[in-house]
């Protein structure tokens, strides 16, 4: 097959079903976070309850949040990155051991039932500590099959040309810029914490069954299979036409003596693949794609979510301040970097532009910190206006997008063909230790404002 009759991909069908399956890769999880208040909401006792209804009218009597309350954040956030990061690294090990199908459907289909159930439990009252106890599980689980789920995509991907990994990774930007839209809307319409919760976990469950569906369809696009079958073995040249069914179909013409050389055949077909070379290979991509994530999620939202207003005073924007400026023009911009990545790749994958311009975003952690972060203790105001706050917001956030996805992109052509699911696979994991390590590191970014 020549270059001139290779399959195409019509009307976009495959590059806009591995968008929908980065869609709902997170914003099932972008949902549940944005319901942080309704879940904080149920840990409150009767008698709390009871005690704050009483002292509705008496501004100078302030009850303060119990145990569970206080502590929701920090335990979601251990329950969400732990399992992430084990089994993003346990995907990346054993994905060749359990069939592609099994991994995405089976981690999609169980994803799915638990947001059922969450959406059920909105519904029925249960005892604080027990929804305490049941919600730290879904997070778990949550997150240990999104990890697989993403790993998996990103490792799928991997076999398709470059730009195949960018829809996911739009698909992910525009999970977060739909949960932050969500909230907004949530807030100008007054809705009830219980109906908004109830609304997110639902829509959540539509989009899970769209992805499903989107996966099924996958195995009919020729342009899919062309590259799912592409033979792989290390002896073939990467842009070779002919693929494995092509030469098994090949062989199958052959007399019954020839069979021996169609098991030989298959069996080259499975070439061993080293984790370790692969590392070395792909060493600054997995670097780079961790640093930017370390720096984004060290600084957004812990530091960036606390900044004040000083423009608004008592208008409505007071109200809208974060929610518009922090959470949604993070998540529109992020989005737009992640989609650049599907017209432009620059720079290339052995540019070392690239790591340089991922280090480089370490400047915007000291930039928010000398923005408006209200309560601070240590570091003076130094950009107190609401613009030098967006501004910085939009360059954090488009290069943030553009650059990760540019790594994301680049990593699986770094390596073989036969290596390109394994090395996707790895990707993720190094994506899934940057969110683990942002995660951590906020707390002394935050402490030292």
């Amino acid at each position: 097959m020549t270059a001139a009759n290779l399959p195409q991909d019509k009307y976009k069908a495959v590059w806009l079903i591995f968008f929908i399956l980065g869609l709902g890769t997170l914003l099932p999880w972008n949902f549940f976070m944005t319901a942080t208040m309704y879940f904080t909401s149920r840990l409150v006792t009767a008698e709390e309850r009871m005690l704050q209804v009483n002292n509705t009218g008496n501004l100078t009597v302030v009850i303060p949040k119990n145990y569970l309350e206080s502590k929701f954040n920090n335990f979601m956030t251990l329950c969400a990155m732990v399992p992430l990061l084990i089994f993003s690294c346990l995907n990346s090990v054993l994905h060749q051991r359990v069939p592609q199908k099994v991994r995405i459907m089976g981690s999609l289909a169980v994803i799915l039932l638990l947001f059922l159930v969450t959406a059920v439990l909105v519904k029925i009252s249960i005892l604080p500590l027990s929804f305490f106890v049941l919600t730290m599980i879904t997070i778990v689980c949550i997150n240990s099959f999104g990890a697989i789920l993403q790993g998996s995509l990103f490792g799928l991907a991997g076999l398709l040309p470059a730009s195949y990994t960018a829809p996911i990774m739009s698909g992910q930007g525009l999970a977060g810029t739909f949960a932050a839209f969500a909230m907004i809307c949530a807030i100008a319409s007054g809705s009830a914490l219980q109906d908004s919760a109830f609304g997110y976990f639902i829509t959540a469950c539509a989009v899970i069954l769209i992805a499903i569906g989107s996966y099924i369809a996958l195995p009919k696009m020729e342009f899919f299979l062309f590259y799912l079958n592409k033979d792989s073995s290390p002896s073939t040249s990467s842009n070779d036409g002919e693929t494995k069914l092509d030469l098994l179909k090949k062989a199958e013409h052959t007399n019954g003596a020839d069979n021996k050389a169609v098991i030989s055949l298959t069996d080259d077909l499975q070439p061993q693949v080293s984790v370790v070379a692969i590392l070395k290979k792909i060493w600054v991509l997995a670097f780079s794609v961790c640093f930017a994530f370390t720096v984004t999620i060290g600084t957004f939202p812990a530091v960036t979510a606390d900044v004040k207003s000083t423009a608004a005073g008592d208008s409505a924007w007071r109200n809208y301040f974060i929610p518009v400026s922090c959470f949604l023009l993070f998540n529109l911009c992020d989005w737009a970097g992640r989609s650049l990545t599907a017209i432009c790749l620059w720079p290339g994958s052995d540019s070392l532009l690239l790591p340089i311009m991922v280090v480089a975003r370490v400047v915007f952690v000291p930039l928010f910190m000398l923005c408006n972060v209200q309560p601070r203790e240590n570091l003076p105001v130094l950009f107190g206006h609401d613009a030098w706050y967006i501004i910085f917001m939009i360059l954090f956030a488009f290069s943030n997008g553009y650059l990760a996805s540019l790594c994301m992109c680049f990593g699986p052509k770094k390596v073989a063909p036969h290596e390109a699911e394994t090395t996707g696979a790895i990707m993720a994991f190094f994506l899934s230790l940057g969110l683990a390590l942002g995660a951590t590191v906020s707390f002394l970014f935050r402490a030292l404002v």
